[in-house]
C-alpha cells in the first residue's frame, strides 16, 4: 500500500510524527503529528486516534485550527465540483463494510461538497428534503486506488464499470462508485472531529492499523471513469501513508 502512493505523499504531505505525549490529554494515543504554518489551520492534522468501547470505534481526528470550518465554494455544478475530506485510510479489509473483498484501501471520511448530495436515505438538515444537503459535514466508507488519469500517482475512489454487479453495502448511494454513506454523523468541537461507528465485528477493528489524511477530492470533468479523484493532499498524519497507527493504542 505504501508504494502505492509514496511519491505523491512525500511531494504533498506536510509534518512530522512526534510522540503523543507532545499534546494535552485528550490526544494521548493513535498518530501525534507537529504542526505546520504551511498547511491551512482546519486541515493542519495534529493528532489522529481510532479507539473502541463495546461495539462502537471512534474515529477522532484533531487540527492546529477549528476543525470543519473550510468547505468548498458551490460551483453550481457536478462535474469539476470540489469535495473537502478529514479522511483514515486504514488497513481493514473493503469486505468489513460491505464491498468485495481486497477491492482497495478502504477508507472513513467525513466529507462536503456544497454541489451535490450523496446521502439519500438521510435529511442532515432537517428540512423534510434528502437531496439538499451534502453542503454540511457528513460520513463515507470509500475504496480508494491509484489512477494516472486523476495525476501521477493519485488516487481515486474506484469506480464500477457499467454493467458491473459488485458486492455493496446495503447504504451505497446509488453513484456508480465504491462508497457508502451509512449516517454515522461527524461531531466537530473546536479542533476536534470525532465519528462513532458501530461494527458487527469489533475485533476486526481492534486488529487493524491506520492513518489521518486532508484532502480535496474534485469531481472530474466527464463525470465517470474516474468519477472522484484526490486531486490535493493538504497532510498525512505520518507524513507517508504507512498506517502506523494501532486501534486503542
Amino acid at each position: 500500500m505504501k508504494s502505492l502512493t509514496l511519491s505523491l505523499l512525500t511531494v504533498l504531505a506536510m509534518g512530522t510524527t512526534t510522540s503523543a505525549s507532545a499534546h494535552d490529554s485528550k490526544h494521548q494515543g493513535g498518530i501525534a503529528t507537529a504542526p505546520s504554518k504551511s498547511v491551512q489551520a482546519p486541515f493542519d492534522i495534529i493528532h489522529t486516534r481510532i479507539s473502541t468501547a463495546g461495539n462502537v470505534a471512534t474515529f477522532h481526528m484533531a487540527v492546529s485550527g477549528k476543525a470543519g470550518t473550510t468547505r468548498p465554494t458551490a460551483s453550481g455544478k457536478l462535474a469539476g465540483s470540489s469535495v473537502y475530506s478529514y479522511v483514515w485510510p486504514t488497513s481493514l479489509d473493503a469486505s468489513v463494510v460491505g464491498f468485495e473483498p481486497k477491492a482497495g484501501i478502504l477508507a472513513f471520511a467525513v466529507t462536503a461538497h456544497p454541489d451535490f448530495d450523496d446521502t439519500p436515505l438521510f435529511d442532515e438538515n432537517g428540512d423534510g428534503q434528502v437531496d439538499n444537503d451534502g453542503d454540511l459535514w457528513h460520513s463515507h466508507w470509500v475504496v480508494l486506488q491509484p489512477d494516472a488519469s486523476c495525476g501521477k500517482d493519485a488516487l481515486k475512489v474506484v469506480d464500477i464499470p457499467q454493467g458491473a454487479k459488485p458486492r455493496l453495502p446495503k447504504t451505497w448511494p446509488g453513484l456508480p462508485i465504491l462508497i457508502d454513506s451509512p449516517g454515522w454523523q461527524p461531531t466537530f468541537n473546536n479542533e476536534t472531529v470525532e465519528v462513532r461507528v458501530p461494527f458487527d465485528d469489533i475485533g476486526v477493528v481492534e486488529a487493524g492499523t491506520f492513518d489521518g489524511v486532508t484532502a480535496a477530492l474534485r469531481v472530474n470533468a466527464s463525470v465517470h471513469n474516474p468519477l472522484l479523484c484526490v486531486v490535493d493532499v493538504y497532510k498525512v498524519a505520518s507524513g507517508d501513508l504507512s498506517l502506523p497507527g494501532k486501534v486503542n493504542q
